[in-house]
């Protein structure tokens, strides 16, 4: 079990597919603006749920400003389209079953909950130019705050 080791600024982000909340394929080397990936633990737990919601109530700020969220977690694609259709989340989401793109990203690695240790998904974002550039890694994430705080250095940086 090791510590995660998120990509850096100036680093290329790995490209991944992902869908879209209408159900159509996407990928990110198709994407020609900016674009967020937030990676989060797990769908409907309470603190994945109030980011997403962050997410899903600036989305209209976010088109706005031509950046695209993408969410990436290990569930998969069933558990994606309940979460999305509970919650009526407008942004894709990216279905990592088998750890790619979170071990790709450096966000996978040792956790502590409960007094117990295990291998898991770290709350971490990623800002990315339309080049496929990290701009901005945020590795320590408050839920309920990441999206109008990356929304705000988006403007900055773009």
């Amino acid at each position: 079990m090791n510590k995660p080791v998120p990509l850096e600024p100036d680093a290329q982000a790995p490209a991944f597919a992902f869908r879209y909340a209408d159900g159509s394929a996407g990928h990110t080397d198709q994407l020609t603006g900016p674009y967020l990936v937030y990676f989060y633990p797990r769908d409907n737990t309470p603190g994945c749920t109030k980011e997403a919601c962050a997410f899903r109530d600036v989305f209209a700020d976010y088109t706005e400003a031509g950046i695209t969220v993408i969410g990436v977690s290990c569930d998969d694609e069933k558990s994606h389209e309940k979460f999305r259709q509970k919650f009526q989340l407008p942004f894709p989401l990216a279905a990592d079953t088998d750890q790619v793109i979170v071990k790709a990203y450096g966000v996978w690695g040792l956790k502590k909950f409960m007094g117990k240790e295990y291998d898991g998904i770290h709350r971490m974002s990623f800002l990315v130019s339309p080049e496929g550039v990290v701009l901005k890694t945020y590795p320590k994430v408050k839920p309920e705050e990441h999206a109008a705080e990356v929304l705000q250095d988006a403007q900055a940086h773009l």
